[in-house]
């Protein structure tokens, strides 16, 4: 069995690229699908926010209040460290035990493992991955996508990619590259091809 990264900023075509691997045979999986199984309700992640941050984070309904948390986060760096400190362990307890799964069910199996922030997370995260691949797509284009597909305001999104790693830094650690910059079909041959090497 292989593992990947997979990473880019938001916008990049990073689920165009999961979507296209999971079809040719990859496994995928999905920090963000694990980062809410980790603080869904009636989890251990749930219990230990609701621990630190008290019982205001939670909804009438004992769900997680995304927005109240986010508005306690936003504006504390000690606050998002302390949330960090909690769903990133389980998140990644989750990960492993899906890899796990994976090498049961198929001992060759190729794992995409779909990291939004691989590089914001550091070396240590990276550590286990048989490779990183990094997509791509013009700042422009990612605007654009944001503004039209997602209902951004055009500002909104241009904070949002100023808030995560530059496509310099992700490349610094990219053993294999996706420019998503040009049509569909040039994505998907680029993507085609990479499966090709990676099941070789």
């Amino acid at each position: 069995m292989r593992v990947y990264g997979l990473t880019g900023g938001i916008a990049s075509g990073k689920s165009l690229v999961a979507d296209r691997l999971s079809q040719l045979g990859a496994v995928i999986v999905d920090a963000d699908l694990l980062a809410r199984a980790a603080v869904e309700s009636g989890s251990v992640g749930l219990a230990a926010i609701e621990a630190e941050f008290g019982p205001g984070v939670l909804t009438a309904t004992g769900d997680l209040d995304r927005a109240a948390l986010g508005a306690l986060i936003f504006a504390d760096s000690s606050a998002r460290e302390r949330l960090n400190a909690i769903v990133h362990p389980e998140v990644r307890r989750l990960g492993e035990l899906q890899i796990a799964a994976a090498a049961a069910d198929e001992p060759d199996a190729i794992v995409i493992y779909d990291i939004p922030l691989l590089v914001e997370a550091g070396p240590a995260r990276r550590a286990p991955f048989d490779g990183v691949i990094v997509v791509t797509a013009d700042v422009r284009e990612r605007v654009r996508r944001m503004v039209d597909d997602r209902g951004m305001t055009e500002q909104d999104a241009l904070a949002r990619i100023a808030a995560q790693a530059t496509d310099d830094e992700r490349l610094a650690i990219a053993t294999h590259h996706i420019d998503n910059a040009g049509s569909p079909a040039h994505t998907l041959n680029q993507i085609d091809r990479l499966w090709r090497e990676l099941s070789a």
